[in-house]
């Protein structure tokens, strides 16, 4: 059974990066070596991973990662810092009419 990981990668200029691979420490060098030049982080390295979560089923984590890459900087910040209990205050809209 193959396992995936849905991933944040904190980039030099403070953005974060979100991401899914089946092998982390692959998919980890590859954006540090840049191979790509129109790639997000190939201009923004040297890269961290702040976050990482296993799933056993593609359509999960793709789900998952489809997700986070709509969040707010501030809600990622909270998932990143196991500040579970955030999230469903970070997701409600302060619309002002």
């Amino acid at each position: 059974m193959k396992n995936y990981a849905v991933y944040i990668l904190r980039c030099s200029d403070n953005t974060y990066y979100t991401g899914i691979t089946n092998d982390i420490d692959r998919r980890f060098a590859e954006h540090m070596e840049g191979d790509n030049p129109i790639s997000y982080t190939f201009k923004r390295r040297p890269l961290e991973v702040v976050f990482y979560q296993d799933f056993e089923d593609v359509t999960t984590a793709i789900d998952a990662e489809k997700q986070i890459k709509k969040w707010s900087v501030a809600k990622k910040k909270a998932l990143i810092e196991g500040r579970y209990d955030l999230l469903p205050d970070l997701s409600k809209k302060n619309f002002k009419y």
